[in-house]
């Protein structure tokens, strides 16, 4: 076979997984229909942090049911394994985590504050401030992990 399928349970390999992703698939449930949402995001070990407007679908259903779940992926590539005309005998490679968690919409401004700059942290360098004004227009989710795990295909 010339390629492996591993599965990843080192937290620290996760974490380095999550530490290169641009970008988390945020797991909705909108009454029987699935609703996912591309976000940057901010992490700490046991929780991610995303933002947004303060109205909208996302904190509505949130709001309704808090039950997430979540995926983002790292060095995706297709080999066509040396078969370009057949497309049954190509890989997705690559390296992904997902995983189950509860949300919660943080409320006060420090709280607020600490997860934004988690947010912008991890995609850029420097000690933001938000304003007052910004902070009252802008909701925080935080998602507590429930379970993680990571695949590879190298």
């Amino acid at each position: 076979m010339p390629y492996k399928i591993t599965k990843i349970t080192d937290i620290g390999e996760i974490e380095g997984i999550i530490e290169k992703a641009l970008i988390c698939r945020l797991g909705l449930v909108d009454n029987d229909e699935p609703y996912v949402i591309p976000m940057n995001f901010g992490y700490e070990r046991g929780a991610f942090y995303f933002h947004g407007s303060s109205k909208g679908r996302k904190i509505e259903l949130i709001n309704k049911n808090n039950k997430v779940c979540f995926e983002m992926d790292i060095d995706v590539e297709l080999d066509k394994l040396e078969r370009p005309d057949n497309p049954c005998g190509w890989i997705m490679k690559g390296k992904s985590v997902v995983g189950v968690g509860t949300a919660s919409i943080l409320e006060g401004d420090e709280e607020k504050t600490r997860a934004l700059r988690l947010i912008t942290g991890h995609c850029s360098e420097g000690n933001f401030s938000f304003p007052k004004s910004r902070l009252d227009s802008t909701s925080v989710v935080r998602v507590d992990i429930n379970r993680i795990t990571g695949k590879k295909i190298v």
